[in-house]
């Protein structure tokens, strides 16, 4: 029998499950049946900036050949990069330190590559997104899973940190974050970075909801460490999911050491979409319109989920979920997601791809598609039991 690779045994993404699950529910729905409303998945319903398909359309009728570039992406486009950290956090990075990847997906083995050696631990808090274990354990990383509740928002804090002996060799944290939508505050995050510092280990800081913001103002690790990984992306706030396009600030003596890795691996991140992702820099308005929406989609269901029996909710002061504790209505969330799918025709992620001991008693609502689906689907919830 011939061997198979450890990457083989690598878990389900289970909201990518859900998905098809929801897929299959739409299409065997009778004609003028209602929809299946989509909450299961952190996919912007608004579509790329317009400014930036008509400059990709542009490009494409130009004629230009649109073939690789180097391997950390046009020099036009990290600039844009290094202004908009400027603009956003008054902080000067460096062009050289700015790589752009093939979206967040393919910015973490990246960084977990170059700065990590199989069998090293990374210390994360769950819950957690799911592909930041799955590309650890794939890589022959050990995650070492930090249990988290609504007394530090879903958040890792130094106290917890401290009692780990001895020290991780990395720690990846969110904020925004997936699934909770909670944010680590600038003091906090200045905290951790400072402990990981002194205890020499890597702080790996996923940003990718940044501009996703409510209540509270953003703050990068870029400007608290020189030794952090930041990872952002296109994907969330700029809604270019599809367009596969992201980027790396990197500490310098990471720079040369993802540069290879990238060069090997990925080549470039696709030329068009870096093109239209330069062009998405001019299209605030339409963006900051469609933050006002998922806000108005955010306090819509932070009112209404209670009165539907989802009363234990995370604070949402980002990004574009709710993390709802269902433990008085079931502790099986995989079945419950399901029968609420079955039911009401409303898709919802379970826990348990979240938090693998606890994620039973939980489920994540995203708010991010049509305004109208969000109002109706909390109006089918509150009739549902």
């Amino acid at each position: 029998m011939l061997k198979v690779g450890r990457g083989a045994a690598a878990p389900p993404f289970i909201v990518m499950d859900v998905i098809a699950a929801a897929n299959a529910r739409q299409a065997s729905l009778p004609a003028g049946a209602p929809p299946v409303i989509r909450m299961e998945v952190g996919q912007p319903g608004t579509g790329a900036p317009a400014g930036a398909v008509a400059t990709a359309a542009a490009a494409l009728r130009s004629g230009d050949a649109l073939g690789y570039t180097e391997a950390f992406g046009r020099r036009s486009l990290r600039e844009r990069i290094v202004a908009h950290y400027r603009a956003w956090y008054g902080l000067d990075v460096p062009l050289e330190r700015v790589a752009v990847t093939v979206g967040a997906s393919g910015a973490f083995p990246l960084a977990f590559l170059a700065a990590f050696d199989p069998g090293d631990r990374v210390a994360l808090t769950a819950p957690f997104y799911p592909p930041y274990v799955n590309i650890l354990t794939a890589l022959g990383m050990r995650p070492v899973i930090l249990e988290a509740g609504p007394e530090t928002r879903f958040q890792p804090s130094v106290e917890v940190l401290q009692q780990l002996d001895p020290p991780p060799d990395g720690l990846i944290v969110a904020s925004p974050c997936n699934p909770a939508g909670t944010m680590l505050h600038k003091d906090e995050l200045a905290a951790l970075a400072a402990w990981c510092d002194g205890a020499g280990v890597r702080l790996i800081s996923d940003e990718i909801y940044h501009g996703l913001n409510y209540d509270s103002p953003i703050s990068t690790a870029a400007g608290l460490s020189p030794h952090a990984v930041v990872v952002n992306s296109f994907s969330k706030y700029f809604s270019m999911t599809g367009w596969r396009i992201g980027w790396l600030i990197l500490p310098e003596d990471l720079v040369r050491p993802v540069e290879c890795l990238a060069q090997n691996l990925f080549i470039s991140a696709p030329h068009i979409s870096q093109v239209a992702a330069e062009a998405a820099f001019d299209c605030h308005d339409e963006l900051a319109a469609n933050v006002a929406r998922y806000r108005r989609s955010r306090d819509h269901l932070l009112r209404t989920l209670p009165q539907a029996g989802f009363a234990r909710l995370s604070p949402a002061e980002g990004a574009f979920y709710l993390f709802a504790d269902i433990a008085d209505r079931s502790n099986d969330s995989t079945a419950f997601c399901a029968r609420m799918l079955a039911e009401v025709g409303v898709a919802a992620t379970p826990g348990v791809d979240f938090d693998h001991t606890r994620g039973s008693r939980f489920l994540r609502f995203s708010y991010c598609g049509p305004e109208a689906d969000m109002r109706e689907a909390a109006s089918r919830l509150e009739g549902w039991r």
